[in-house]
């Protein structure tokens, strides 16, 4: 690979691929496989991995919002998309554009059917979403037979599908929970099938559910994180291959003497004559503040240069003072050896914050 001449996104195809069969190969032939590319997946660039999921013959995509699916179809992605949170003033826009929602309450039940109506549609795939326990969004157990008296009228949709979420699926600790409220979500089903009177695919499972709970598999998955290399778990990070490497380069090198402040607000203040590299990224490209003033590191030349001062919006400046580098040296804020999890760690926050923070005016690079 080039070493890195300005800040740069590089990510890896080849990875991402290893990471889909990986997760596919832990399914049944017939169970299938929705890619979740919210958040110009995790971060990435969502229209190029869409694309590439789309060769390797991917069953679903699943977006956050309404204008990240319609950003997918302008770019020729045809697989379905389910839309986890569409808003209600966007169905119009989401039927246009052949996305399918998730309906989570009654009022969007009612808004989706009345768009849907006024659309002329027939039979609209529908995802109904119910809450099992993450008590984010969906419906309760208790609202099955409101949810089929107000499909029972209506000729315009037709549930594609069933899904709850799982809150705690990579954590050994919550097993019991977890089991909970996948035995809660199979009964809701089979109570919504008998009044309903048909199968709408089911699915639960996210990428810890996917390793860890095989008997949630169902109909479908849902894979985000693991598809970009995480495994919410040491031992499956180990099977899965980090997508994204985020470098950057040395702009400047400052010789400090004792006692000089570096940054916005004189933040830090050095111990001795020490040495400092100033580098083009900052709060506005996804290393936020909270990554200052020695929390958070950069990589360079093999060696941990920790952040000094306040993060700015543009630079950032590191602590070289014991490394052996130049200006124009390439510095590794995360890749698959320096993991972004352990930059995350650093600052008591996790890697899919980090990586789902990297600014779009970064140059992506594919690989």
């Amino acid at each position: 690979m080039p070493k890195a001449l300005e800040t740069i996104l590089e990510i890896d195809l080849g990875a991402l691929t290893h990471n889909f069969n990986y997760l596919k190969s832990k399914l049944q032939p017939e169970t299938k496989f929705l890619a979740v590319v919210k958040a110009f997946a995790y971060g990435s660039d969502s229209v190029e991995v869409a694309k590439h999921f789309q060769t390797l013959d991917v069953d679903y995509f699943a977006v956050a919002y309404t204008k990240e699916g319609v950003a997918l179809r302008d770019a020729g992605i045809t697989t379905p998309i389910l839309v986890l949170h569409p808003q209600s003033i966007n169905f119009k826009t989401l039927i246009d554009r052949c996305l399918e929602p998730s309906l989570y309450s009654p009022h969007v039940l009612k808004e989706f059917i009345r768009v849907a109506e006024l659309q002329s549609q027939t039979n609209y795939p529908v995802h109904i979403k119910f809450n099992t326990g993450l008590n984010r969004l969906g419906f309760w157990e208790n609202d099955v037979d409101y949810i089929v008296s107000k499909l029972n009228l209506t000729n315009s949709i037709v549930v594609k599908s069933l899904f709850s979420h799982l809150a705690a699926s990579e954590d050994a600790d919550e097993k019991k929970f977890t089991k909970r409220q996948i035995d809660n979500f199979k009964t809701i089903a089979q109570e919504f099938e008998s009044k309903i009177g048909y199968k709408p695919w089911l699915h639960i499972c996210n990428t810890s559910g996917v390793i860890n709970y095989p008997e949630a598999h169902l109909s479908m998955v849902r894979c985000g994180i693991g598809l970009y290399g995480f495994g919410n778990s040491a031992k499956e990070d180990q099977n899965l291959k980090p997508i994204a490497s985020l470098k950057s380069i040395i702009s400047q090198i400052h010789k400090i003497e004792p006692n000089e402040t570096v940054g916005y607000n004189r933040a830090y203040t050095s111990k001795g004559y020490e040495k400092t590299a100033t580098i083009p990224i900052g709060h506005a490209d996804g290393i936020n503040r909270i990554y200052g003033n020695e929390k958070g590191f950069v990589v360079i030349n093999g060696k941990k240069a920790s952040i000094i001062g306040n993060v700015c919006m543009d630079m950032i400046m590191v602590n070289i003072t014991n490394i052996d580098c130049n200006e124009g040296d390439e510095v590794i804020i995360f890749d698959p050896k320096h993991k972004a999890a352990d930059l995350a760690e650093s600052a008591e926050t996790i890697s899919y914050e980090i990586i789902t923070s990297v600014s779009q005016r970064v140059k992506r690079i594919f690989i």
